[in-house]
């Protein structure tokens, strides 16, 4: 694959990624009681969490297009993925249908490994790209 086709594949690979997470923190404002269900109950105040995460993800997605904030982005992004990990794993292990909802198990676990897929996507499309720089 030449640099051209690496690079436009790189610009898609970000574009959604920002769309991803931009659409994804919108959903914590547009339905916070979901966000809420799924932190652990040791958290404290899961209305602002969920408030807090939202922003997170939007204000990470707005930076992944933005070359000077790229690399602060995918980083944010990257610790907040980490940081919402347990209530991915509470949304799996619990038996309560609130935490749940009508997810089947197997979506839910399967969420938990995918988490480290998003982690690398976010890293890729994150990172510079050094190909096209000139050799001294």
């Amino acid at each position: 694959m030449n640099h051209y086709s690496s690079s436009r594949w790189r610009l898609a690979l970000r574009v959604l990624a920002a769309v991803f997470f931009v659409v994804a923190g919108c959903n914590h404002f547009r339905d916070p009681k979901f966000y809420r269900n799924i932190i652990p109950r040791s958290l404290p105040d899961p209305a602002a969490l969920v408030a807090i995460s939202g922003v997170c993800e939007i204000a990470g997605g707005i930076g992944l297009l933005v070359r000077p904030l790229r690399g602060l982005a995918g980083w944010g992004l990257i610790t907040l993925l980490i940081c919402v990990f347990p209530a991915n794993v509470y949304m799996a292990v619990s038996s309560d249908p609130r935490v749940r909802g009508d997810f089947p198990s197997w979506i839910l676990w399967l969420r938990l490994p995918l988490q480290a897929v998003i982690i690398a996507w976010v890293w890729f499309v994150s990172a510079r790209d050094r190909s096209g720089e000139k050799k001294p």
